[in-house]
């Protein structure tokens, strides 16, 4: 995994990257169907067989990294108070994008 920090208003590829690094490195050694390799439109749960405490350990790990205690995870992973039933990477990358991009202007 990178332990490259990354500043607010980091763009978009680089997000991705470090995330996609971050989903090899924590499911390296797990047992699971999925052959292909994690792009954009990997679901976390569907084709990585995430369950919640890997999302929190994803989350736990994302804040590390991003040495932010808070980012704010509950905005994508609650809709109309009921919790999502998955993610894809591609929206995860979204959200810590646009995240960085508003922590900048602040």
């Amino acid at each position: 995994m990178s332990t490259e920090k990354v500043v607010p208003g980091v763009p978009r590829d680089v997000v991705l990257k470090q995330l996609i690094e971050t989903l090899n490195d924590m499911t390296s050694d797990w047992d699971i169907d999925f052959s292909g390799q994690i792009g954009e439109k990997t679901m976390l749960v569907g084709d990585l067989a995430f369950e919640s405490i890997d999302v929190v350990h994803l989350i736990v790990t994302l804040g590390q990294l991003y040495d932010e205690k808070d980012l704010g995870f509950e905005q994508i992973l609650l809709e109309d108070g009921r919790y999502v039933t998955d993610l894809s990477v591609a929206q995860i990358a979204d959200f810590l994008t646009e995240t960085f991009a508003k922590k900048r202007t602040r």
